[in-house]
Protein backbone atom coordinates (compact mmCIF):
# COMPACT_ATOMS: atom_id res chain seq x y z
CA UNK A 1 0.00 0.00 0.00
CA UNK A 2 1.53 3.24 -1.07
CA UNK A 3 1.68 6.85 1.29
CA UNK A 4 -1.24 8.07 -1.39
CA UNK A 5 -3.74 5.01 -0.12
CA UNK A 6 -3.54 5.34 3.42
CA UNK A 7 -5.91 8.53 3.74
CA UNK A 8 -8.13 7.34 1.01
CA UNK A 9 -10.50 5.91 4.06
CA UNK A 10 -10.38 8.44 6.30
CA UNK A 11 -12.72 10.90 6.54
CA UNK A 12 -11.48 14.99 6.51
CA UNK A 13 -10.01 16.67 9.47
CA UNK A 14 -11.54 19.48 10.69
CA UNK A 15 -9.72 22.69 10.16
CA UNK A 16 -7.69 23.28 13.46
CA UNK A 17 -8.73 26.41 15.03
CA UNK A 18 -5.62 28.89 13.69
CA UNK A 19 -6.81 27.87 10.53
CA UNK A 20 -9.86 28.70 10.72
CA UNK A 21 -8.94 31.94 12.26
CA UNK A 22 -6.68 32.51 9.11
CA UNK A 23 -9.67 32.06 7.01
CA UNK A 24 -12.04 34.22 8.68
CA UNK A 25 -8.96 37.13 8.39
CA UNK A 26 -9.07 36.38 4.86
CA UNK A 27 -12.99 36.74 4.27
CA UNK A 28 -12.79 40.02 6.46
CA UNK A 29 -9.47 41.15 4.39
CA UNK A 30 -11.42 40.42 1.16
CA UNK A 31 -15.40 41.93 2.29
CA UNK A 32 -13.30 44.80 3.22
CA UNK A 33 -11.61 45.13 -0.22
CA UNK A 34 -14.97 44.72 -2.56
CA UNK A 35 -16.40 47.36 -0.69
CA UNK A 36 -13.81 49.66 -1.52
CA UNK A 37 -12.78 48.65 -4.80
CA UNK A 38 -15.29 45.83 -6.20
CA UNK A 39 -15.18 42.23 -6.64
CA UNK A 40 -12.54 42.23 -9.11
CA UNK A 41 -9.58 44.09 -7.28
CA UNK A 42 -6.52 42.45 -7.46
CA UNK A 43 -5.98 39.36 -5.03
CA UNK A 44 -2.19 41.27 -4.06
CA UNK A 45 -4.80 43.51 -2.89
CA UNK A 46 -6.75 41.31 -0.36
CA UNK A 47 -3.07 39.55 0.27
CA UNK A 48 -1.75 42.76 1.53
CA UNK A 49 -4.82 44.04 3.84
CA UNK A 50 -4.92 40.33 5.45
CA UNK A 51 -1.09 40.29 5.62
CA UNK A 52 -0.83 37.09 3.97
CA UNK A 53 0.90 36.13 0.58
CA UNK A 54 -0.95 35.59 -2.48
CA UNK A 55 -0.69 31.51 -2.24
CA UNK A 56 -2.71 31.47 0.94
CA UNK A 57 -5.32 32.81 -0.41
CA UNK A 58 -5.38 30.51 -3.66
CA UNK A 59 -4.71 27.54 -1.04
CA UNK A 60 -7.91 28.55 0.31
CA UNK A 61 -9.83 30.13 -2.05
CA UNK A 62 -8.27 28.49 -5.92
CA UNK A 63 -10.50 30.85 -7.64
CA UNK A 64 -12.04 34.03 -7.88
CA UNK A 65 -15.57 32.54 -7.97
CA UNK A 66 -14.71 30.69 -4.61
CA UNK A 67 -13.15 33.78 -2.95
CA UNK A 68 -16.62 35.81 -3.61
CA UNK A 69 -19.17 32.75 -2.84
CA UNK A 70 -17.02 32.61 0.59
CA UNK A 71 -17.08 36.12 1.34
CA UNK A 72 -20.86 36.30 0.49
CA UNK A 73 -21.99 33.44 2.83
CA UNK A 74 -19.18 35.05 5.43
CA UNK A 75 -21.34 37.98 5.38
CA UNK A 76 -24.30 36.57 5.02
CA UNK A 77 -23.58 34.93 8.87
CA UNK A 78 -21.92 38.24 10.42
CA UNK A 79 -25.48 40.00 9.44
CA UNK A 80 -27.48 36.97 10.62
CA UNK A 81 -25.46 36.86 14.14
CA UNK A 82 -25.30 40.40 14.47
CA UNK A 83 -29.03 40.98 14.42
CA UNK A 84 -29.82 39.09 18.01
CA UNK A 85 -26.45 40.47 19.40
CA UNK A 86 -27.35 44.19 18.39
CA UNK A 87 -30.87 43.65 19.99
CA UNK A 88 -29.30 42.60 23.43
CA UNK A 89 -26.76 45.67 23.28
CA UNK A 90 -28.35 48.78 21.86
CA UNK A 91 -30.77 51.28 23.81
CA UNK A 92 -33.58 50.80 21.64
CA UNK A 93 -34.96 48.23 19.29
CA UNK A 94 -35.23 50.88 16.66
CA UNK A 95 -31.53 51.68 17.58
CA UNK A 96 -30.83 48.02 17.01
CA UNK A 97 -32.61 47.87 13.34
CA UNK A 98 -30.68 51.09 12.38
CA UNK A 99 -27.20 49.73 13.04
CA UNK A 100 -28.39 46.49 11.83
CA UNK A 101 -29.55 47.60 8.21
CA UNK A 102 -25.94 49.67 8.28
CA UNK A 103 -24.40 46.33 8.26
CA UNK A 104 -26.44 45.04 5.72
CA UNK A 105 -26.24 48.12 3.32
CA UNK A 106 -22.36 47.07 3.31
CA UNK A 107 -23.04 43.56 2.59
CA UNK A 108 -25.13 45.02 -0.24
CA UNK A 109 -22.66 47.22 -1.80
CA UNK A 110 -20.28 44.08 -1.35
CA UNK A 111 -22.79 41.79 -3.10
CA UNK A 112 -23.96 43.65 -6.44
CA UNK A 113 -20.81 42.15 -8.03
CA UNK A 114 -21.38 38.41 -7.78
CA UNK A 115 -24.30 38.61 -9.95
CA UNK A 116 -21.78 39.17 -13.12
CA UNK A 117 -19.05 36.58 -11.39
CA UNK A 118 -21.02 33.69 -11.32
CA UNK A 119 -23.83 34.61 -14.29
CA UNK A 120 -22.66 31.40 -16.14
CA UNK A 121 -23.69 29.43 -12.66
CA UNK A 122 -27.58 30.59 -12.39
CA UNK A 123 -28.23 27.58 -10.08
CA UNK A 124 -25.33 28.80 -7.74
CA UNK A 125 -26.42 32.09 -8.17
CA UNK A 126 -29.81 31.06 -6.88
CA UNK A 127 -28.94 28.61 -4.09
CA UNK A 128 -27.05 31.83 -2.81
CA UNK A 129 -30.02 33.90 -2.80
CA UNK A 130 -31.96 31.74 -1.38
CA UNK A 131 -29.27 31.07 1.64
CA UNK A 132 -29.25 34.71 1.73
CA UNK A 133 -32.97 34.91 2.36
CA UNK A 134 -33.34 32.17 4.63
CA UNK A 135 -30.90 33.49 6.77
CA UNK A 136 -31.81 37.27 6.68
CA UNK A 137 -35.55 37.94 6.57
CA UNK A 138 -35.35 36.27 9.91
CA UNK A 139 -33.31 38.46 11.99
CA UNK A 140 -34.76 41.57 9.79
CA UNK A 141 -38.41 40.28 10.95
CA UNK A 142 -37.15 39.89 14.48
CA UNK A 143 -36.07 43.45 14.15
CA UNK A 144 -38.80 44.87 13.29
CA UNK A 145 -41.13 42.58 15.34
CA UNK A 146 -39.06 44.51 18.48
CA UNK A 147 -39.01 47.83 17.39
CA UNK A 148 -42.86 47.61 16.69
CA UNK A 149 -43.68 46.27 19.99
CA UNK A 150 -41.69 49.13 21.71
CA UNK A 151 -43.84 51.01 19.71
CA UNK A 152 -41.21 52.59 18.10
CA UNK A 153 -42.15 52.15 14.51
CA UNK A 154 -45.11 51.59 12.30
CA UNK A 155 -45.90 47.99 12.63
CA UNK A 156 -47.85 47.83 8.86
CA UNK A 157 -44.26 46.65 6.90
CA UNK A 158 -43.09 43.36 6.42
CA UNK A 159 -39.24 42.44 6.42
CA UNK A 160 -38.77 41.16 3.18
CA UNK A 161 -40.45 44.76 2.14
CA UNK A 162 -37.98 46.59 4.19
CA UNK A 163 -34.42 44.71 2.65
CA UNK A 164 -35.71 44.76 -0.95
CA UNK A 165 -35.93 48.43 -0.70
CA UNK A 166 -32.97 49.04 0.77
CA UNK A 167 -31.25 46.53 -2.21
CA UNK A 168 -33.15 49.11 -4.52
CA UNK A 169 -31.30 52.49 -2.76
CA UNK A 170 -27.99 50.22 -3.11
CA UNK A 171 -28.20 49.75 -7.06
CA UNK A 172 -25.76 52.10 -8.30
CA UNK A 173 -23.84 53.20 -5.22
CA UNK A 174 -20.99 51.49 -6.39
CA UNK A 175 -20.15 53.05 -9.46
CA UNK A 176 -21.50 56.47 -8.86
CA UNK A 177 -19.56 58.66 -6.36
CA UNK A 178 -22.39 61.29 -6.35
CA UNK A 179 -24.94 59.22 -5.31
CA UNK A 180 -24.68 58.42 -1.76
CA UNK A 181 -27.17 55.46 -0.94
CA UNK A 182 -26.43 55.36 2.79
CA UNK A 183 -27.81 58.97 3.37
CA UNK A 184 -31.45 57.72 1.50
CA UNK A 185 -31.19 54.31 3.12
CA UNK A 186 -31.02 56.86 6.76
CA UNK A 187 -34.31 58.46 5.59
CA UNK A 188 -36.42 55.43 4.78
CA UNK A 189 -35.25 53.75 8.41
CA UNK A 190 -36.19 57.46 9.40
CA UNK A 191 -39.50 57.49 7.72
CA UNK A 192 -40.54 53.63 10.10
CA UNK A 193 -40.83 56.02 13.29
CA UNK A 194 -44.03 57.18 14.66
CA UNK A 195 -44.77 60.38 14.97
CA UNK A 196 -44.93 61.79 18.49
Amino acid sequence: MNDGDKGAGRAARPKRTDARRNEQTLLDAAAAVFVTSGVEAPVRDIAARAGVGMGTIYRHFPTRADLIVAVYRHQVEACAEAGPALLASSPTPYAALGQWIDLFVDFLVTKHGLAGVLQSDNVGFDTLHAYFLDRLVPVCTQLLDAAAASGEIRCDLKAYELMRGVGNLCIGAESDPNYDARRLVELLIAGLRRPS
